[in-house]
């Protein structure tokens, strides 16, 4: 996941977030995102299918980030970029390799995750199952409005 200029062109298995902000980048890199793909994304082998529809549409933000939080993700997401660039000729797949992942990409990754974490509650989370259970419930207030049904009220003679 990066960000590109007008240059590029997406191919037909990308996703493109127009006007994408660092904001989204970081939260979309943090592992708090990655748990949801774990647990919700689809699978051709063992590689991801990301989709819009299930994966990203349907990923509950934080509620309410401050602007104190917002500015710490685009922060610590710029450092996620910065170190990144550090390995000019290493690809993606290199730098993210866990055998081989460069250690202060590794740091810049867990202050990125401890600021989204921050953005969406104080206590820190303690497992994937942690994360997993408070991302279905703030999923369940998101949508609880969209799936409730009133009651006809029969007319009165």
């Amino acid at each position: 996941m990066g960000f590109f200029d007008k240059e590029y062109i997406a191919g037909d298995t990308c996703m493109t977030i127009f006007n994408g902000q660092l904001f989204h980048f970081g939260v979309l890199m943090s592992t708090m995102h990655m748990a949801w793909v774990r647990t919700v994304c689809g699978r051709l082998k063992s590689d991801y299918r990301y989709s819009k529809d299930i994966v990203y549409n349907n990923f509950p933000w934080p509620e309410t980030p401050t602007d104190k939080q917002i500015k710490l993700i685009e922060d610590k997401a710029q450092k996620v970029l910065d170190v990144r660039a550090e390995f000019p000729d290493s690809s993606l797949a290199d730098l993210y390799n866990p055998l081989t992942m460069p250690p202060a990409l590794v740091k810049a990754h867990n202050e990125l995750d401890k600021a989204v974490d921050l953005a969406y509650r104080p206590q820190a989370f303690t497992s994937e199952a942690n994360r997993m259970v408070y991302l279905f419930e703030l999923y369940e207030n998101y949508t609880a409005d969209l799936f409730t049904t009133e009651k006809k009220k029969k007319k009165q003679v």
